[in-house]
């Protein structure tokens, strides 16, 4: 249900995040002018640059103002300047785990006009989406180390999950199966021959409350590994994937390549009562910045993501055909950075001219 005016922050982050950025929110007011709601923005200067300068990375009075809006909207965050996985942790996963984005939500689509590296297939055997719990598992940091540095160095990391982490995220899977109501197929993906203790608690949350509340969806069960080969094989077989937190991490970036790369892959990190923020998936790619040659179209996807998770699905279904018919009009050469055939800038008002 429409609510006809939405409040945006925008995070641009670092490298070419204020580029793709900035196309995506040109396709969000492209789709609310034509579908008459209003967007507002706000913008946070977080990333590389702000933590060099102050050493901030994310300061918990701006998670107390991005509480208030309607969603987030991330660039992209990376800096090479900062050693890797102060600004992930301390920005990504501190803004995850305070807004308790507990899904993350990455659809897995082929559009036409699209180079796949997979013989054979097209757009119509590539379309299917990964639910992958977003707040447990192994990155919660538990664990440690010691002895360190020395020869008999022990180093822990555990995988921990809770039945009602478990349970919420599952739940989340089927109710979105249900309303994507295309195969009405959930594929639960894990480990369970190896990981008998976590793999047990999640295949039995997934049996009891499919049995319980979802008779109309087809339970189906991978192991993580094999599901890696099905996505080669036959991709065509998945509908919708649940899976935990390490596992969907891994597998999504063989989905983002196998719709053709990272330039198309857009993700929500999702709390379905609250605040969530969408992301093209790609990266700050520092080595492109200003030089109009970045891939927009990732952020515009994530754009339409947004938009269908506030509840505007008939601007969000325009963008994904926007995107579609932009893609198969042949005037993008590829989807890979500087070898598009015209700049960023130009593929975000091809978009939004088709709005």
């Amino acid at each position: 249900m429409s609510k006809k005016s939405y409040n945006i922050a925008l995070l641009p982050g670092d490298g070419t995040g204020p580029e793709v950025l900035r196309e995506g929110i040109k396709a969000l007011t492209a789709a609310a002018s034509s579908y008459k709601f209003s967007v507002n923005f706000t913008s946070y200067d977080l990333g590389g640059e702000r933590y060099l300068k102050t050493g901030e990375t994310l300061p918990d009075s701006v998670i107390e103002e991005v509480k208030k809006t309607d969603s987030i909207f991330l660039g992209a965050i990376g800096h090479p300047d900062v050693k890797p996985g102060i600004l992930e942790v301390g920005i990504l996963l501190k803004m995850r785990f305070a807004l308790d984005q507990y899904i993350n939500l990455r659809p897995v689509k082929l559009y036409p006009g699209v180079e796949t590296p997979l013989k054979d297939k097209g757009p119509a055997d590539i379309d299917f989406v990964v639910v992958r719990e977003n707040t447990g598992g192994i990155y919660t940091g538990v664990g440690g180390a010691v002895q360190v540095g020395t020869p008999h160095e022990i180093a822990t990391q555990v995988m921990v999950y809770s039945r009602p982490v478990v349970e919420r995220c599952i739940r989340y899977a089927y109710e979105y199966t249900r309303k994507r109501n295309r195969r009405k197929q959930l594929t639960l993906v894990h480990k369970t021959n190896v990981l008998t203790y976590a793999g047990d608690l999640w295949n039995r949350v997934f049996r009891e409350v499919g049995n319980a509340h979802y008779p109309d969806i087809r339970q189906d069960y991978n192991h993580v590994d094999a599901c890696n080969m099905w996505f080669v094989k036959s991709p065509e077989f998945y509908d919708v994937i649940v899976t935990e937190n390490l596992f969907g991490d891994i597998i999504t970036d063989l989905g983002a390549m196998i719709q053709g790369g990272l330039g198309i892959a857009a993700g929500g990190n999702i709390n379905p009562e609250g605040v969530s923020m969408f992301e093209p998936m790609g990266g700050s790619a520092p080595k492109y910045t200003n030089q109009n040659s970045i891939n927009p179209l990732a952020a515009i996807c994530a754009a339409g993501m947004m938009l269908e998770t506030l509840g505007e699905s008939e601007a969000a279904n325009a963008i994904d055909k926007a995107v579609s018919d932009t893609l198969a009009s042949g005037k993008i050469k590829s989807l890979a950075a500087g070898k598009m055939g015209i700049g960023t800038t130009q593929v975000g008002d091809l978009v939004a001219s088709k709005l």
